[in-house]
């Protein structure tokens, strides 16, 4: 019941209906994980929208894992809400959390346009989850509706026309986090599930982003880029006296990993709250924002690198920024980082 009041239906809708009241436009799969499939689709108004399909409820595996339940997936819509809201706080706002659209539950069996679109995926990248194909009528959906945030850091990587640009990525995730770390004591899903493709990026034609902090509204340039948090699997938040999370260490394999530095820092996170994943622990958001400027720094390739002073910057952040317990200290106490 809680699933269809959030999504303001009473049962769940027909996947093929739903997808015909689309009004047609292209389909490209953009994205997957193990939780489900990303599509973008384009209507015949020129409306990008990027629908994230997960199946929840069954008893079939999924890439090798159970589906959610409709309990289990109810905190990352909750999650989802809070942060698309702070488009518009009128006490804590950033425009860096991808924006929720819409949320719908559907039932039966996957559709041939959205077959296509994966099996040409498939084609062209080699998809590392199941072919949807095997979905009967019977099965559920949860369908998250987002605005189209860009691509992947880890994919716009080579269209960086400076160093600028690297540094006013980083800095808009930071104040962003910082943001949700004062409204719902936030902790992203990327700190729990480290992962460079979390972060959107896509051009911009906006000269600065305003933000809402501290009781102060203040604003950052984009250098002509802006970025979107996504993915909120994994995430962590407070709101109403409630905490929504997922507990980690029900998973013990992702502890043992070797040979990336994202494995020691879920050593770290760890170590950090003695393993109990419901207590607030924003210093993993400072975790991931550090993996993020290593990442720039030497797996991110840009037309010009010849900006010595944003250079320097990223390096003196991947230096300091440890020493703060929060993305909120950092931008409150870290102006020189700034």
């Amino acid at each position: 019941e809680n699933i269809y009041r959030e999504c303001k239906q009473m049962g769940p809708l027909a996947f093929s209906q739903w997808l015909l009241s689309l009004e047609g436009g292209s389909c490209i799969k953009v994205g997957e994980g193990v939780y489900g499939e990303v599509f973008r689709m384009c209507s015949g108004r020129d409306k990008v929208s990027v629908f994230k399909v997960v199946p929840i409820e069954g008893s079939v595996l999924v890439n090798e894992e159970p589906q959610k339940s409709f309990e289990e997936i109810l905190p990352e819509i909750m999650i989802c809400k809070q942060l698309s809201s702070l488009h518009e706080g009128e006490h804590h706002q950033s425009e860096n959390f991808i924006k929720l659209n819409g949320l719908r539950c559907l039932q039966g069996s996957y559709p041939d346009r959205l077959l296509e679109a994966w099996n040409e995926f498939h084609e062209n990248k080699l998809s590392d989850n199941d072919c949807p194909n095997f979905f009967t009528d019977s099965q559920l959906f949860i369908v998250f509706e987002f605005e189209d945030g860009g691509t992947s850091l880890e994919t716009y990587q080579f269209k960086f026309s400076s160093m600028l640009q690297m540094v006013a990525v980083l800095y808009q995730v930071l104040v962003a986090l910082a943001v949700a770390e004062e409204a719902i004591c936030f902790e992203h899903s990327s700190a729990r599930d480290l992962h460079w493709g979390n972060v959107l990026v896509k051009q911009t034609k906006k000269k600065k982003l305003s933000y809402r902090l501290f009781g102060q509204t203040f604003s950052m340039p984009t250098h002509g880029v802006q970025a979107k948090i996504i993915d909120y699997t994994l995430s962590r938040m407070e709101h109403d006296g409630m905490i929504k999370f997922t507990n980690m260490a029900l998973d013990e394999m992702l502890f043992q990993g070797q040979g990336d530095y994202q494995y020691d820092i879920y050593r770290m996170m760890r170590n950090e709250n003695n393993n109990n994943w419901a207590a607030y622990a924003p210093h993993t958001n400072v975790l991931w924002l550090h993996y993020l400027a290593g990442k720039m720094l030497h797996g991110v390739n840009c037309r010009r690198r010849r900006h010595v002073s944003p250079r320097s910057r990223l390096e003196r952040f991947a230096r300091e920024a440890l020493a703060f317990p929060s993305a909120t200290e950092l931008v409150r106490s870290g102006p020189s980082l700034l």
